[in-house]
This record gives structure tokens, sequence and C-alpha cells, in this order.
């Protein structure tokens, strides 16, 4: 893999430190807990690579993302997925003008800085697939002409895992296109506490100066690309990948017999870039094994693809995915 000419030099370090430093900030003040979220939403923010939610209603995944978009002074836009929406309904549609006497385009609610897809999977395949290429080509063609979408631009889906009545399952092409998926947990009993406080402070009423612009991102998204990865850790990466296809070969037959499909090239790719954006997040201009090692489960959880008797023994891909680790040399 190509390294970049240059590597970040101390001031452009200093400044995606600023950055992170002020998004978190703004980040922790209205969301409780969830360290893990903001680190995958900044990975997210500073690559470009979309990302899947998956919780029960109520863990604060709009005000993560309200927040994140405030941040930096971004447009936001959150769409409830139902079974009657329709792909006109996220992109746009040519409506009739009366008194123009002309068709008008209306932008549809994904030509926005942030969008969360609520219950992604509560939409039909027609108006997933719709999502999903504006979420891999950064456009959308309304009426034979393409309109751009704005950047920096950040897609988070949600799906809810205890209601499936209704839903339709995103098949394994179109969840590899989600370049992490995150698992949210309930908060601490201190954690909920601290929530009923600040919502009798008022805090999430509060309006509050975006400590960052637009701009920020753009140029910390540069910055990620010139963080050095190093050839071990390419070869690390592109190990484990190779494992999920070669299961049998490496892990327990316990676990690799339940394994139907391991992870696409895309998988080495988004973890090579979120690998480096996560060394930047951390203060760092070079990633460590550590990296990876960290985001394994985010990346590859919805990239191995488990059989009918994984569901019958309860076994999930965080088992086989710790397995591979543990079969793969760390540099």
């Amino acid at each position: 893999m190509a390294q970049p000419t240059t590597r970040l030099a101390p001031p452009e370090l200093q400044e995606a430190r600023r950055v992170v430093e002020a998004i978190s900030g703004a980040y922790g003040r209205k969301v409780v807990g969830q360290a893990q979220l903001r680190e995958t939403l900044l990975v997210g923010l500073f690559t470009g690579g979309h990302i899947l939610l998956e919780s029960v209603p109520g863990l604060a995944k709009t005000t993560a993302a309200q927040t994140l978009a405030d941040s930096v002074h971004g447009s936001f836009h959150r769409i409830q997925c139902t079974p009657d929406l329709l792909p006109s309904d996220i992109v746009g549609t040519q409506v009739y003008d009366a008194t123009k006497n002309e068709f008008v385009t209306q932008l549809g609610p994904v030509h926005a800085n942030f969008v969360l897809l609520d219950e992604i999977n509560r939409s039909s395949a027609k108006t997933q697939s719709a999502m999903l290429e504006a979420m891999q080509e950064k456009q959308t063609s309304i009426g034979g002409a393409v309109y751009h979408l704005p950047k920096p631009f950040l897609v988070l889906a949600t799906q809810n895992p205890i209601e499936q009545e209704g839903t339709y399952t995103l098949p394994e092409a179109q969840l590899d296109r989600f370049m992490l998926k995150d698992i949210l947990d309930y908060p601490t009993p201190a954690e909920e506490a601290e929530i009923l406080r600040r919502i009798d402070l008022g805090v999430y009423d509060e309006a509050s100066r975006p400590p960052c612009t637009l701009d920020d991102v753009l140029r910390t998204q540069e910055f990620v690309k010139r963080v050095y990865l190093d050839q071990t850790i390419v070869e690390y990466i592109v190990g484990i990948v190779y494992v999920t296809r070669h299961v049998g070969e490496y892990i327990p037959s316990e676990l690799s017999r339940l394994v139907d499909v391991g992870s696409s090239p895309r998988a080495s790719i988004n973890f090579a870039r979120a690998a480096r954006a996560l060394a930047l997040i951390h203060g760092r201009d070079h990633v460590i094994p550590e990296d990876i090692r960290r985001l394994a489960h985010r990346m590859l959880r919805h990239r191995i693809m488990l059989n009918f008797e994984a569901d019958a023994a309860e076994v999930r891909a965080e088992q086989v995915i710790d397995a591979i680790l543990a079969a793969v040399p760390t540099p």
C-alpha cells in the first residue's frame, strides 16, 4: 500500500487534536457515557465512512447524531423509516409548480451533512437500495439531473434488534457498505441519574455556539490520509481479513463450522482508513496494532455471516472475531 508522501507535521497534529477535543467536549455536554459511540462517530466523520448502530430505543442515538452535527455547524436530517417510505421521500422528487407552469425539483432529506436513518430495516428493499446508492455515489439523480451531496456527508442508520415484525433485513452486500457497526448498551445507574440531572438543568434545551466548522472537518479528513500505516500493520489487517474467509484452517472447528461467509476486500480497505482516523483521534501520527484490535468488532461483526446453527447455539459474531484475533500473530 502506498504511503502518504508527507507525514503530519507537529502543528497539523496539534490542529487535529484541537478539533477532536472540541467535538468531544460538545458531545460530552449533551451525551452521558457512550464513549465508544463517540469514538465510532468521530471515525466515521473523519473518514467519510457510514455507520450502522444497533440498540433498543431510547439510548441517545438521535441526540448523539444531532450533537455531532451541531458541533461542526452541519445540517442534520432524521428520517423515520416505515414500510410505506418511498425512494423519492429520501432522495427528492419533481413537483409541478402551477404558478410557474413547470416542474421544480425538491431535494429530499438525504441532502444534508448528517443523516440519521432511524430503523432502516423497517423500510422496503427498494427504499434501502436508494439510500445505499446515495451513500456510495455521494449523489442523487432526480429528473435526469445529478445533485451532489454536501461535504462532509455521514449516514447513521439504526436497527432495533428486539422487534422484527414488519422489518426487511439488510442483505449482506448492503451491510458491507457500512464502514462500522456499533452496538449500544444501556447506561449504568450513575449515568442514568446524570441524564435526569441534566434534563432538570435544561442542558438539552441550550443552544451553544459550534466549536468547529465543516472546513475543520474537511481539513482533518485530509490529515487522516497522511497518518502513517506501516507495512507490518497492512499485513496484519490483510491477515485478519484473510482468516475470516478460511476459518476452518485457523480457529476451532466448533466455531469455524458456524461461519458461512467471510469478509470482502472492502473490510481491509475500511480497516486501513478507520485505523488511521483512530490513531489521529488518539493523538498519534501512526497506526499501532491496538488500533486494529480496537476496531475489529465494529469492523467485522456485520461482515462475517453466521449460519442457522450459530443462532441455535447462541454464538455471536464477536466470539468468532475474538478467535480470529487470537489466531493471527500481532506484529
